[in-house]
């Protein structure tokens, strides 16, 4: 028996020791984390992360495989909660969602004859697809199958919806679509995307420099989602309430409808949902990115310091901004008109711009009140330089400065000022004036000169009607508002009596000769033409650009490069300065330019900044278009198309407008939106819905 028990024991010691080696030799360790990661996931083990199940899906963001939001089922609370274990940017944990971004090519005429398995993927094996469209939508539905959750249906139109409350983000539908068509984006990459070379995109959304997804918000229009419409304009242009009534929207230069018919009033369209909400009596939720803990400044509160600021504050950036103003808006508060765009509007929309979180200190001078080593010391990483085009360009001819002369953008200011102010002083106006000029600050001066009471108001142009720059719908409104022009009339001097006062205007003939860099044909002077208008006040506006003093009062600015033009220089694909924290864009970079042009531009410099502050290489948007247009989506007919009716601007009564500042142009009704919607024919990029209206 003892012999028994001592082998026993001897075995258990034998066996002990080699599992004590074992253990040593075998020992595999387990991240801790691991178990952290799965304690807050949602239990289910759905698979609806694309792994199997929770444990597997923990493993896999700790090996850095998956995101902190890969569960679908938990949300975003648990996706806050694993990316604190992980000690991640609570940035990455916004939720994912799906989005469609092609609607049109079951449209698109067949290659050939499709008589095989019903696979969105087995139809994609064969010549890319039986469409003639290379992006388009196939149409069996592979999505749908990949969808656990019942968030994607095949829509009445043959292309996939997705329902974004049942939608978890999981991926499975980008994976099973083989033409990238179904993308699974967080808010915060949607807000980054920019137009590039292989999107699914109409010309008119290729020409916007917001870079708008005109077709979508066209067809919420037209279904009567008016919120959803406005979300999608503000998905690339916060604006939306200015931009709906100066915008010259060039975008609809390349409505396809416009090649048989009248194009569709684009502009008219975002102004109608942009004021649907502000009339609506409550402000639709703009969601943020959580808190980065980066913090970024912005220097001039214009339609490029706004835009900036507001993608920067929705990318989850605390941001300051400053102008020298005692109200935001730069130019298109006190360079546009009351009866073209409203105080009391763009307050509203710059007031739900601040509302985010945005810091905003006025009557705050760059380079003075505010300098680059202040800024830095405050915490701010990065400096966005957006101070617009204020400074005008002078005529350069005799007399010029004479009492009763003035600049556009000078006199717009002053005016503006002085409407604004609490004890407006009034602001002196002549009898006869002449605006120089023919862009649209100088159709602003002369319908501003009407409203003010000049008995005559002349408009004097070296070129003809033809090669104006100012928007064709201003223009013949200043026709119908009296406004006398004088085309092919270079000034060549001011006249003055002898307490120094205006009396006349000096110009000379011009006939049109050869075209110049800008394509229009050049003006030539008429020898001995020289004609001398009867005036008492005259504005040049023969245009403007930035002021750059803040670089001389500001030490640490010393070496930002500066253009001839007075631009600040920069690298135009990420808007970069040569001083690496400081990015622009806007009139500042450009030179004087669009609103909608600096808005794309604060955008576009916001994702560099957002970069910057990630610690992200700075590189440029891959494929970008930049308004370059797809060549095979300018095809140069449209059949089928039934021509209708293009809904007219409604304008205040040229008689009641002229007498007062109230805005001269009209909203459209919901009924004349429901019939212009419904002329888009949701053009994707060589197809487009020949049943339009």
């Amino acid at each position: 028996m003892i012999e028994a028990v001592l082998v026993l024991m001897g075995i258990g010691a034998t066996c002990g020791i080699v599992l004590a080696v074992a253990s040593k030799v075998f020992y595999v360790y387990e991240d801790p984390r691991i178990a952290e990661v799965e304690s807050v996931l949602a239990g289910a083990n759905c698979g609806g992360c694309g792994f199997a199940g929770c444990a597997a899906a923990a493993v896999a963001v700790v090996a850095g495989k998956a995101a902190p939001g890969v569960c679908t089922v938990g949300g975003p609370e648990a996706a806050i909660n694993v990316a604190a274990i992980m000690g991640l940017d609570a940035g990455s944990a916004e939720p994912l969602k799906s989005k469609n971004f092609c609607e049109g090519g079951f449209r698109a005429a067949d290659k050939y004859i499709y008589e095989g398995i019903q696979s969105c993927r087995a139809v994609a094996a064969m010549a890319d697809g039986r469409r003639v469209c290379s992006i388009g939508c196939l149409g069996y539905g592979d999505c749908v199958k990949s969808c656990i959750f019942d968030a994607i249906h095949m829509g009445p139109k043959g292309f996939p919806v997705v329902d974004e409350a049942k939608c978890v983000g999981c991926g499975a539908c980008e994976k099973a679509c083989p033409k990238n068509i179904l993308t699974v984006r967080t808010m915060s990459q949607r807000l980054l995307h920019f137009n590039q070379e292989d999107d699914a995109l109409a010309p008119c959304a290729q020409t916007c420099p917001a870079e708008i997804d005109i077709p979508r918000y066209i067809a919420q229009i037209h279904a009567g989602d008016f919120a959803g419409a406005v979300n999608t304009i503000r998905e690339r242009n916060p604006l939306l309430l200015a931009c709906g009534r100066v915008c010259p929207h060039p975008c609809e230069d390349y409505c396809r409808r416009g090649i048989e018919d009248e194009p569709v009033s684009i502009n008219q369209l975002k102004r109608f949902v942009a004021d649907y909400e502000m009339n609506s009596g409550k402000r639709l939720p703009i969601a943020c990115a959580p808190d980065t803990g980066k913090k970024a400044a912005v220097v001039g509160g214009g339609p490029a310091g706004l835009s900036c600021a507001y993608f920067l504050r929705r990318l989850g950036h605390a941001v300051t901004l400053i102008d020298d103003n005692p109200e935001l808006g730069g130019m298109i508060r006190y360079g546009i008109p009351e009866y073209r765009l409203p105080k009391q509007v763009l307050k509203w929309e710059t007031d739900g711009i601040l509302a985010l979180g945005i810091e905003a200190r006025t009557n705050v001078r760059f380079g003075k009140d505010a300098t680059i080593a202040s800024l830095k010391e405050e915490g701010h990483d990065a400096i966005f330089i957006g101070v617009g085009a204020w400074s005008d360009y002078s005529l350069r001819c005799e007399g010029e400065n004479q009492k009763g002369c003035f600049t556009g953008i000078n006199f717009l200011t002053r005016f503006a000022k002085d409407q604004q102010s609490e004890k407006p002083e009034g602001f002196p106006i002549g009898k006869r004036c002449a605006v120089i000029g023919g862009g649209n600050t100088a159709i602003d001066c002369v319908r501003t000169l009407i409203r003010l009471g000049a008995d005559e108001v002349n408009l004097v142009y070296r070129r003809t009607r033809a090669e104006m720059p100012a928007n064709e719908v201003e223009i013949v409104a200043a026709e119908h508002e009296g406004v006398k022009f004088r085309f092919l009339a270079a000034p060549t001097r001011v006249m003055g009596d002898a307490s120094g006062q205006v009396v006349g205007l000096e110009y000379q003939r011009m006939e049109l000769g050869e075209p110049d860099a800008s394509g229009r044909r050049r003006p030539v002077p008429v020898e001995g033409s020289e004609t001398v208008l009867d005036v008492d006040m005259v504005v040049t506006a023969i245009g403007q650009g930035p002021e750059v003093g803040f670089v001389e009062s500001d030490p640490a600015l010393k070496e930002l490069a500066i253009t001839r033009w007075n631009t600040i220089d920069n690298d135009p694909e990420i808007l970069q300065a040569n001083i690496p924290f400081v990015f622009t864009a806007g009139d500042a970079a450009t030179g004087a330019s669009l609103v909608v042009e600096a808005i794309g531009g604060g955008r576009r410099a916001a994702r560099s900044i957002h970069r910057f502050l990630m610690d992200q290489a700075v590189t440029p948007v891959p494929q970008s278009l930049r308004k370059r247009h797809i060549p095979e989506s300018l095809f140069k007919s449209v059949s089928g198309i039934v021509p209708t009716k293009r809904t007219p601007m409604p304008e205040m009564p040229v008689k009641e407008r002229i007498i007062c500042f109230a805005e001269a142009d009209l909203v459209i009704s919901q009924a004349d939106a429901a019939h212009e919607s419904g002329r888009c024919l949701n053009c994707c990029r060589i197809c487009y819905n020949q049943d339009a209206a």
